[in-house]
């Protein structure tokens, strides 16, 4: 996975806030590849990086994977087309959600 291509249907543009929690605000662009399905059984959730505004959709590269020991999905990482970010990066701009969950990103 890492390294293709996906679009990204953002729903959660940076700068909202979680549906089910609102103090929590997303800092980066939120969203879902449409017809790929995680392990919950919906759509496969992405991180969009690199992105210093809100966005309704994004065409990109995956540079990490997020697994999630705690959880039965995983994140995905996209970032604009040769744009890379360091795991020490990625680990600073998913923290906002990933402090609740035991992960490791593969890069």
């Amino acid at each position: 996975m890492i390294g293709n291509r996906i679009t990204v249907i953002v729903d959660r543009p940076l700068g909202s806030r979680h549906p089910k929690f609102p103090d929590l605000i997303y800092p980066v662009n939120y969203g879902y590849v449409e017809g790929v399905f995680a392990g919950d059984g919906e759509a496969q959730d992405v991180y969009v990086l690199g992105v210093g505004k809100d966005v309704e959709r994004f065409t990109g590269t995956v540079i990490a994977v997020i697994q999630r020991f705690d959880d039965n999905e995983e994140k995905w990482v996209a970032a604009p087309d040769g744009i890379r970010f360091s795991r020490e990066e990625i680990e600073k701009q998913v923290w906002f959600m990933e402090q609740f969950f035991h992960s490791e990103i593969r890069m």
